[in-house]
Order: C-alpha cells, then structure tokens, then sequence
C-alpha cells in the first residue's frame, strides 16, 4: 500500500479523498518533524518513532569487499508497539471489518512537532516573563523603602548637627556670662586698690606734719 492507497482507504471515513489527503499529510509531518527534533513519537498499541544515533564505523562494500570507514549518523527507527506486534504473529486475531481498537494514549506519550514544541517554550517564556515581573515589583517596595530610611537617616543626622550647633552656642553664651562677671570683679578691685592708695599718702603727709 502506498500514500495514494492509503488515503483511499481513509477517504470515506474522513468525508472524502481531499480532507483524506490532508490528515494524512499532517500526521506525517509531524511525526517527521518531531523526530528530525530529536522527540520520540509514541502512539500505544501502534508503535514508536525515534531518532538513534549511530557511531562511526567500519563496513564492507558488498561489491568489492574492501573495507570502508562510515561516519557518525543519525537515522530514524520505527518500534512496533505489543498490540501491533500480537496482531502480526497472529497471537491476537485481527477483527473482520471495523476498525481495529487502540488504546488511548496517555498523555504526553504523543509528542507533537515543532509546534508543540514551540508552544511549550512560549509558555515557559511567558512564565519567565511574569515571574520576571513580579521580582521586579517585589523589589520596588524594597527600594522605595531603602530610600525612605536614607531620607529619614538624613533628616535625623541633620537634627543632630543643629542641636550640635544650639549647644554649642549655648556653652559659649554661658563661658560668655561666667567671664563678664569676672571683669565686673576686677573692676571693683581697681578702685579698692585705689583707696588704699590714698590712704597711704594721707598717712606720709599727717607724718610729714607732726
């Protein structure tokens, strides 16, 4: 059976040949996209497509015998599932007419192309993003609050050099007061000193006299 014959054989199932073709189409594209990406595409009961990686090695040239070197490759390879492997040996008998029962496939065991796969990265992205967005918002608060003891440190260190200041000016006001009344008492001594002064020339003329 090839691609043609298939779609034949689908085609009354689906509504018709082109709807056929096309759901055939879309299948194998993207089996073929999701193992040329490296995913296994698993359908139970069916079977497993998967990409295997083959060493560099030596061969034979089946013509001339002589030996060859092959390099690394990469080729796909089909695995049929239990189900499909019993109806082929004949240990499970294949039902007359109808379509054959499946089992349904669990999930994530039907990797799809790359569409898939770039859905899932888009939601990883946009989980990224909002994550991305609340850290930022998290640290918003963080900085305005930083910000906020920076200011009130400020305030506060600038109270601190105007009450410096206002004693200041208070312990020089009151050295001020203590040395005035220290001045007052020199003076006072001066015309104390004087008194005595004339007294003692009072004493040499009433001397002088007698």
């Amino acid at each position: 059976m090839n691609k043609a014959q298939l779609v034949e054989a689908i085609a009354d199932k689906l509504g018709g040949r082109q709807q056929a073709a096309e759901a055939v189409d879309a299948v194998l594209d993207a089996i073929v996209r999701a193992v040329v990406g490296g995913d296994r595409v698993s359908v139970t009961g069916f079977g497993s497509f998967e990409k295997v990686e083959r060493p560099a090695r030596y061969a034979r040239n089946p013509q001339t015998g002589e030996r060859v070197r092959v390099k690394k490759t990469s080729v796909p390879r089909f695995r049929a599932g239990q189900g499909f492997k019993d109806l082929v040996s004949g240990s499970k008998k294949l039902p007359k007419g109808g379509e054959i029962s499946v089992k349904k496939a669990p999930k994530g065991s039907l990797t799809g192309g790359k569409a898939t796969v770039k859905k899932a990265a888009a939601k990883k992205a946009a989980v990224k993003k909002a994550a991305a967005k609340k850290a930022v918002a998290k640290k918003a608060p963080a900085k305005k609050a930083a910000a906020k003891k920076a200011t009130v440190k400020k305030t506060a260190a600038k109270k601190a050099t105007v009450k410096k200041a206002a004693a200041k000016k208070t312990t020089a006001k009151k050295a001020a007061a203590k040395k005035a009344p220290a001045k007052k008492a020199t003076a006072k001594k001066a015309p104390a000193k004087k008194a005595t002064t004339r007294k003692a020339t009072a004493k040499k003329t009433t001397a002088r006299k007698r």
